[in-house]
């Protein structure tokens, strides 16, 4: 379907044209029109699909169309990161390009000159606040904004709110805004605490689901099995023998972020690649400076926790290294979703741990396909068997023999002679791995990706003097 078969408003439209942008995705084809009838509405679909524009144009179009004041906050975007804030703003900025609508982004991690500069921006009036939850509940405390007459509410990836933390501040949020609104609340993925949220602040919405979609074919995907103490070697090792460039290797800590940062800076030096880290234990001014320089190629080679997982906007990734197996079989898509952008090719290498190979396995029945396992360096010595069924087995015997249950531990005194044959129990269960979870203060970066052009299609007006540059979130990608 094309944006101009939709009933959006022409200034819109005449900025999507000035874009070359004139084709829906299918989040996008699905939400816009209950959107513009005003229906409140869940997205269900991962990043990189289109839900930016899928709520951002509806919002600015019926704000175009008139009928709300001119002298308060009508809609109120939430994000989970500062780095998804700048996007959407971006976003906004050339969607809204001929038609007289305001924004302001609003989040932490910076100094006072910026938290002024938002005071300015609420006193000159913004139709649209774009915002992280505690900078904005700051704002409300300090009595800064009033969102009593807030027409539009959307929640952006709720999911990954909920894993911050900041499902309490959504709901203080809440508690400002007017009965009568329009809300919209998209995510990757819908459990259960999701469920009950959106049945507490949505009325009667529409859902509009978007399968998960598979990891893209033109990413050649392996796996290291090893144990933990193998994998710095086998870092060395990559990086040594052919050093590859444009390269986002995740890390579940950020003390191990700043370990593989400082091996990997050793051998940089050496091989001529340089290397950039990212991880909460930065200033927002350091964020920005890591990511603007690997964006632009002064850094190739980027270490990061969960921060950068579910979006930047960068085609040329040429490998995507997971030293630690993503706890979630959606993290492992969103990414190794980095690389192989815009119908390229590229890489995606998982180190898989003892421990962790049991999570890897349902991370296989997931994508559907086996991943292709990789010889560990015969220099760093004996690498073990995958094998998460029979690793699955071992662990439900030894927990049955362990404190808690009865016994006293390995080779305890207490425990029974008698053998006892263990019982099945859902590897997925209680026993599934609890080694290094991904940071959950780190934040993430918003999705965008280029998608390739759409159809050539007439004019539909007027051709404009001026163009808007095309934001980093695409309608395609946003």
């Amino acid at each position: 379907m094309f944006f101009d078969e939709l009933n959006l408003n022409d200034d819109i439209l005449d900025a999507l044209d000035a874009m070359n942008f004139s084709e829906c995705t299918p989040i996008q084809e699905q939400a816009i029109p209950p959107l513009l009838e005003g229906r409140d509405l869940i997205g269900i679909a991962q990043t990189g699909t289109g839900k930016t524009a899928a709520y951002l144009l509806p919002i600015l179009s019926r704000l175009s169309d008139g009928g709300f004041p001119s002298d308060a906050v009508n809609c109120v975007i939430m994000s989970p990161t500062r780095e998804l804030a700048q996007q959407i703003d971006q976003a906004m900025e050339g969607f809204s390009y001929y038609v007289p609508i305001s924004s302001v982004a609003v989040y932490g991690g910076n100094d006072g000159i910026r938290f002024a500069q938002e005071c300015r921006g609420f006193e000159r009036g913004a139709d649209v606040i774009i915002a992280t939850p505690g900078r904005l509940i700051s704002h409300i405390s300090l009595g800064n904004i009033d969102l009593s007459r807030v027409s539009f509410f959307v929640l952006d990836e709720a999911d990954r709110m909920l894993d911050m933390g900041f499902i309490d501040d959504i709901m203080q949020i809440v508690k400002q805004l007017p009965a009568e609104r329009q809300t919209m609340l998209f995510s990757a993925t819908m459990p259960a605490e999701i469920q009950k949220l959106a049945a507490t602040i949505l009325r009667d919405p529409v859902e509009v689901k978007i399968a998960v979609s598979r990891p893209a074919e033109g990413i050649h995907q392996s796996a290291y099995v090893c144990h933990e103490t193998q994998k710095l070697g086998i870092v060395q090792h990559i990086f040594t023998e052919n050093p590859p460039k444009r390269v986002l290797v995740f890390a579940s800590s950020k003390l191990k972020v700043k370990e593989i940062a400082r091996a990997l800076q050793r051998i940089g030096r050496e091989k001529g690649f340089t290397v950039g880290e990212m991880h909460s234990d930065l200033t927002q001014a350091e964020r920005d400076d890591v990511m603007l320089r690997f964006k632009n190629g002064r850094v190739d080679v980027l270490v990061a926790t969960d921060i950068v997982s579910r979006g930047i906007d960068i085609d040329d990734i040429q490998l995507v290294l997971n030293y630690d197996v993503p706890h979630d079989c959606e993290d492992y898509v969103h990414r190794i979703g980095r690389t192989a952008r815009a119908g390229s090719e590229g890489a995606a290498v998982t180190f898989v741990s003892r421990d962790d190979q049991s999570r890897f396995r349902q991370i296989e029945k997931f994508i559907g396909r086996e991943v292709e396992k990789s010889p560990v360096p015969a220099d760093l010595g004996e690498a073990p068997d995958y094998a998460p069924h029979a690793f699955d087995k071992s662990r439900r015997g030894r927990h049955r023999g362990g404190k808690g249950h009865g016994g006293k531990g390995r080779g305890g005194k207490e425990r029974s002679s008698k053998s006892q044959k263990p019982q099945d129990s859902n590897p997925q269960g209680s026993n599934a791995p609890k080694d290094n979870p991904s940071s959950p203060s780190a934040p993430h970066s918003g999705e965008a990706s280029a998608a390739a052009p759409a159809p050539a299609k007439k004019k539909r007006r007027h051709s404009r003097k001026k163009k808007p540059s095309t934001p980093q979130n695409s309608p395609q990608g946003a």
